[in-house]
């Protein structure tokens, strides 16, 4: 990170403007939750979704960022990118949840953060269905509606740890992902699997889960939620290049180890 770049005047700033955006966007996901998709199409697989809201809250973030702060780069999952030139970039993804959206699952959220040479500053996930907006900036701590948020205290045994984890889109994949869990379920108090790797980091920084992990996520689905959790007191690890585990600092080493060796087929 590169302090004289990074002034807390900054941070503010940056703060300020995702938050901004992100609710707006989440307002906009809103307007569309109760109206029946028309634009549905797929991507990676049938059944990856994306759809007119998705490309709607894209569209409201980039035109808010560009109008904020225009010489920032943008970079989101519906393929909006923009190279800047101050230095900071903003990853987004318009609706984390999209399958979830279309059965009306109240399970979605908009993902905003910031980074300052490559490492993300600043973090918001808004969810629509809770009215809950959860922020993080580096350094600041981790938030939810203005109170902060902190990790699960107190438990720290693997047997009675609540873990969440996700899916991938593709079949192939998805049968590894069942053996993974085949290993971890007997080990763990239970599994939940939500469906927004975003909501499921804030869950974790908020004490509603002890642990989450998930493989082959893209930078979108985790920047935020990842500040946010981090900031809260949890801790982050990449396994193997494509596994993140987030957890409470006590479980991360044996939930490491008991996911060692899968990531080929996590």
């Amino acid at each position: 990170m590169t302090e004289p770049l990074l002034s807390a005047e900054l941070l503010d700033e940056l703060q300020e403007v995702a938050r901004d955006v992100a609710g707006g966007a989440a307002r906009l996901l809103e307007e569309y939750s109760g109206s029946t998709l028309e634009e549905v199409t797929t991507k990676s697989s049938p059944t990856d979704l994306v759809s007119e809201a998705d490309r709607a809250s894209e569209a409201f973030i980039v035109s808010g960022l560009r109008r904020a702060r225009p010489l920032d780069s943008v970079h989101s999952e519906e393929g909006t990118s923009h190279q800047g030139t101050s230095g900071i970039s903003w990853v987004a993804d318009p609706l984390d949840g999209t399958t979830n959206f279309f059965f009306k699952v109240p399970a979605y959220c908009v993902s905003l953060a910031a980074r300052c040479d490559g490492r993300t500053v600043v973090g918001v996930v808004v969810d629509p269905s809770r009215q809950e907006t959860w922020w993080a900036a580096i350094g600041r701590g981790a938030w939810c509606n203005g109170s902060p948020c902190h990790i699960a205290a107190g438990r720290s045994e693997l047997a009675t740890a609540l873990v969440a984890t996700g899916f991938s889109y593709r079949p192939e994949r998805r049968a590894g992902q069942a053996a993974v869990l085949a290993r971890l379920l007997p080990a763990v108090r239970d599994i939940r699997r939500f469906g927004s790797a975003a909501l499921d980091l804030c869950w974790v920084a908020g004490g509603r889960f002890d642990a989450f992990y998930e493989a082959g996520l893209n930078d979108w689905d985790w920047a935020a939620g990842g500040l946010i959790c981090e900031e809260a007191g949890g801790e982050l690890r990449m396994l193997a290049g494509e596994v993140l585990l987030a957890s409470t600092p006590a479980l991360s080493a044996p939930l490491a180890a008991l996911l060692a060796g899968t990531h080929a087929t996590a």
